[in-house]
């Protein structure tokens, strides 16, 4: 099993240290988002999400003004502005851990990172045009996520030779034109992209394998709770994933991930402190 990664991530100010797992609590200022959609819409109920979710011990919030649910159509640019910015402006002096923006667009990244984001947290893996640039000047570490085609049509036909290299090989890729963009290595994260254009059974074998992709070298994000993996498999809605959504972040931790991405972060910490503390021990 991998060990903690002896870093610190400068997210804008604010450090996250990725010494030992993390949670990422996740915070969508969207109408639409497959499991939360319009529950924190208004700007005092997501700062009073947020404030919840770093109590609960999540290490850092992620703000997404754009669901990218398979199916989802895409935000314009202004709305996507109007939904986050205020939101990040009144989140930056409400807390002591970094933001982080979940964004495809430059020109939300920008905005977001001045309004006090320290993180970019991309779906597209910085391929929009001036996407990279963007990132390399604004001076935040970025994540770079996996996703075969875009939300509107990802789970119409997804299809590899092998799920596992071929993920794997793209987020090389994108990692290294983030070097020749002048990222710095130790400011860039990989995520798999677990339900973004995969079958069942290609998320399942990531994650038995997500061991590979944590090799290479990255801290590595993952993205598992209340996903449609669940329903598919255990036929359940999304308010009754919980248990299963813990079991995959588990999972995933014990093979080296280093951010878990989730809902419900009291619970999803507790599991992980349990994990972290079975890995540690001597």
């Amino acid at each position: 099993m991998t060990a903690g990664l002896q870093i610190a991530l400068d997210c804008g100010g604010k450090s996250l240290d990725l010494a030992q797992p993390r949670i990422m609590g996740v915070l969508n200022i969207t109408p639409d988002s497959f499991s939360d959609g319009g529950d924190f819409f208004s700007l005092d109920r997501a700062v009073e999400r947020a404030q919840q979710m770093v109590e609960d011990g999540a290490a850092i919030i992620d703000v997404g003004g754009e669901s990218t649910r398979p199916g989802a159509a895409a935000v314009p640019l202004d709305e996507e502005l109007r939904r986050v910015v205020p939101v990040i402006e009144a989140l930056r002096p409400a807390l002591t851990v970094p933001i982080s923006i979940d964004t495809r667009k430059p020109e939300v990244m920008r905005a977001a990172v001045a309004a006090g984001a320290g993180l970019i947290n991309d779906v597209n893996a910085l391929q929009a045009g001036g996407a990279l640039e963007a990132a390399a000047g604004l001076n935040v570490p970025v994540c770079l996520m996996h996703m075969q085609g875009g939300p509107e049509t990802m789970q119409d036909t997804p299809a590899y030779r092998d799920v596992v290299i071929e993920v794997g090989d793209f987020l090389a890729a994108r990692a290294a034109a983030c070097l020749d963009a002048g990222i710095a290595r130790e400011r860039i994260l990989l995520d798999p992209g677990f339900g973004f254009g995969k079958t069942v059974e290609h998320n399942l074998q990531l994650l038995r394998q997500l061991d590979r992709l944590v090799a290479r070298g990255f801290p590595v994000l993952v993205g598992l709770s209340r996903k449609s993996l669940i329903g598919k498999l255990l036929d359940l809605p999304v308010d009754r994933r919980l248990a299963p959504s813990i079991a995959l972040a588990v999972l995933a931790v014990w093979q080296g991930a280093a951010i878990v991405r989730a809902h419900d972060v009291r619970a999803t910490r507790e599991a992980i402190l349990m994990c972290q503390a079975v890995r540690d021990v001597d």
